[in-house]
């Protein structure tokens, strides 16, 4: 049975975890187009990191950036290719937004890309719709932004 807990970026598997994620979207992505999360970023007021393991190895990450006035960013969304189909993403954010909940947030916004279409079902069966571009990511044709009121 896979845990989930907030974690620190900086011990070797999650960064080794951090870095295959990067490596995923920049496959998917020019580099103007890919918006995760550096280590200091992720070690910044507000910000969370949360990490799934499963026997001790990180499979998936995720992190929520607190932006105040009741609203969050979803950032650094990713499982593993061997821990896909296992409920790993969907444990990562049912984490996440319990957390959210206890933190007094509202509402949780989240960008990927448009060919990430089992992350886009994923995120619709938990509740989640598609919202126009927002942030940074308004002149990026392959974003596609989603946001839950919780």
């Amino acid at each position: 049975m896979p845990t989930i807990q907030i974690e620190s970026p900086h011990s070797d598997d999650v960064l080794a975890l951090l870095r295959q994620g990067d490596e995923f979207a920049l496959a998917l992505y020019p580099a103007e187009s890919y918006y995760g999360l550096d280590l200091e970023a992720l070690e910044a007021d507000g910000v969370s990191l949360f990490v799934a393991r499963d026997g001790g190895a990180a499979l998936g990450t995720v992190a929520i950036v607190d932006r105040g006035a009741g609203s969050a960013e979803i950032k650094r969304m990713f499982v593993t290719d061997e821990a896909r189909g296992l409920g790993i993403g969907r444990g990562l954010l049912e984490a996440l937004e319990a957390h959210a909940r206890r933190s007094g947030l509202s509402t949780l916004q989240l960008e990927t890309g448009l060919p990430q279409v089992a992350a886009i079902a994923l995120y619709e069966k938990l509740g989640y719709e598609q919202i126009s571009r927002f942030g940074k990511y308004v002149d990026d044709p392959t974003s596609y932004c989603m946001q839950k009121h919780l």
